[in-house]
């Protein structure tokens, strides 16, 4: 039930020439969304607060409504951006992604994913996680 698509693509250079950690995130997510896209995710709607926390992107995958974690990081100094969602931080998404779900029904399935991107000489390596992991 869970898999992952892998690629790698250049494109990093505005994620590195960024000097504040947040507009390298916001140039990250950006570049993450436009990844999916090209995969075919459609995005139905980007940063949404909810009481419980953010969710990065809502969006279909087929007919599969899909809650997306954007995770960036510039070395593996710390570890691979996918080791970035620890279990308080996928209990948030869940919750967040509970409560996207009283005010949006969606009627299909819905799952919870990771996006996670690294980069390398090559430019950014993206690691789309569905159904990376469970809400409880």
């Amino acid at each position: 039930d869970r898999y992952a698509l892998e690629a790698t693509v250049s494109g990093a250079g505005r994620f590195r020439r960024q000097k504040s950690t947040h507009d390298r995130g916001r140039t990250a997510e950006a570049d993450g969304v436009r990844w999916l896209e090209e995969q075919g995710f459609e995005v139905i709607a980007r940063n949404v607060r909810t009481k419980a926390g953010e969710l990065d992107v809502v969006g279909l995958d087929g007919d599969t409504l899909a809650f997306v974690e954007i995770k960036a990081r510039s070395t593996r100094q710390f570890g691979p951006a996918a080791s970035a969602v620890p279990p308080p931080k996928q209990q948030r998404i869940a919750r967040a992604a509970a409560l996207y779900l009283t005010r949006h029904p969606y009627p299909g399935p819905c799952r919870l994913d990771v996006l996670a991107m690294d980069i390398g000489a090559a430019g950014w390596s993206f690691h789309w996680i569905r159904n990376a992991f469970e809400a409880r």
